[in-house]
């Protein structure tokens, strides 16, 4: 039975994707009343984000999380840039300077899980299904309505509820930025192929970009940009992609459709991760092409500095000011982080004959550089900025 939606608390949080559970489960481990609620009746059970990176690990290490994680998931070790057959550039994770010198792959809906296992743990839920349609601030709280006309007043309201954001569009925070012409297709599939199960692949061809990743339980995760992906693409759809884009010399087979979905990337950041008492974080304050994997963790990496910094100011008496560090810290990243992203996208849908071939030349040239491999690794990693070892 769904909990109870109480009248008041210290900090509400509108969206209980991952950032809204890693906030929600650190703000109850430190000892402040939060109250997370999503419009949809029950979590997600896709696997949509399936890339965990070693910067998420380490802050995820913070709520006690990363153990478990890593267990239910598929380390890997380096990711490969592709032209069918050929290799491009390797990024090798496992001289990073981390505790978790890898990439790990485990579904977001075994990530939420685990997330809601640890916030149940320590007192918190999540309250469903309740929309919230309205929130107004003064200077000393801020109020929600939700779709019933209920109301719960909080001092600090935080929206994690995603791209289309209803606290974002209240806060009069503007979302700047574009929408790729592509569409993505997105599916997880059992294949036939001899390709290493340790490795992320991302295949460049002119068409679009191809990213097959190994999950837990003999899966993989296709992710590709295509012109207009069909509603809930078929078998056929992801075989298609797989025999134009995909490995020629030993070709996969796709064995089995386990579930698949399109959607359109944005490329968006917003242009302020606070106004007054109501604060941005996850899809709500920045969205980008997936192919470095970097969406969800940044959005994990957000709630958990947020948490920090509210804590200290509803806690521990730290002055409200406090609070304007986390736009200062966590806006930059996202600004890198889309910024790789949308180059990364434009570099893999050359298609362009002779420009396609210069890239080709230059990632290879690129690949005998044991600098750049480094750099791509830290900044795919999130450890750009950010060394804890």
């Amino acid at each position: 039975m769904n909990a109870q939606l109480p009248e008041s608390t210290d900090v509400l949080i509108v969206g209980a994707g991952p950032a809204g559970l890693a906030l929600a489960t650190a703000l109850a481990g430190q000892g402040v009343d939060a109250v997370l609620v999503d419009k949809a009746a029950s979590g997600a059970n896709t696997s949509r984000a399936a890339v965990v990176h070693a910067r998420t690990l380490e802050v995820l290490r913070e709520i006690g999380v990363s153990d478990e994680l890593v267990s239910l998931g598929i380390t890997v070790p380096r990711f490969t840039v592709r032209d069918r057959d050929r290799i491009l550039l390797t990024v090798a994770f496992d001289d990073l300077p981390t505790d978790f010198p890898y990439t790990l792959l485990v579904p977001q809906d075994v990530t939420e899980r685990v997330l809601l296992d640890r916030l149940r743990a320590a007192g918190g839920t999540v309250h469903r299904p309740y929309e919230v349609t309205n929130i107004e601030q003064s200077s000393t709280g801020v109020t929600a309505t939700t779709a019933d006309g209920r109301r719960i007043r909080a001092s600090y309201a935080v929206g994690t509820d995603g791209m289309h954001s209803t606290v974002r569009e209240h806060s009069g925070i503007s979302f700047t930025g574009d929408t790729y012409a592509q569409s993505f297709v997105l599916a997880d599939v059992r294949l036939d192929w001899a390709g290493a199960a340790d490795e992320v692949s991302l295949y460049f061809a002119p068409a679009g970009v191809t990213v097959v990743a190994p999950l837990p339980g003999g899966r993989h995760r296709i992710v590709a940009t295509v012109e207009e992906a069909p509603e809930h693409p078929a078998i056929p759809d992801i075989q298609a992609l797989l025999d134009t884009r995909g490995p020629r010399a030993h070709p996969a087979t796709v064995t089995d459709l386990v579930w698949s979905s399109r959607f359109r990337v944005h490329h968006r950041l917003a242009d302020r991760y606070r106004a007054g008492r109501i604060f941005l974080a996850g899809d709500a304050a920045h969205v980008h092409s997936p192919a470095g994997g970097q969406g969800m963790n940044t959005g994990i990496q957000d709630a958990l500095n947020l948490a920090g910094k509210l804590t200290a100011a509803l806690r521990d008496g730290a002055p409200e000011t406090v609070l304007d560090a986390y736009e200062a810290e966590r806006r930059p990243v996202a600004e890198e982080v889309v910024a790789f992203a949308h180059k990364m996208t434009r570099i893999a849908t050359v298609g362009n004959g002779p420009l396609r071939s210069l890239r080709n030349t230059a990632l290879r040239a690129l690949d005998w550089v044991p600098a750049v491999h480094h750099t791509m690794a830290m900044n795919l990693s999130e450890l750009a900025g950010n060394v804890t070892k």
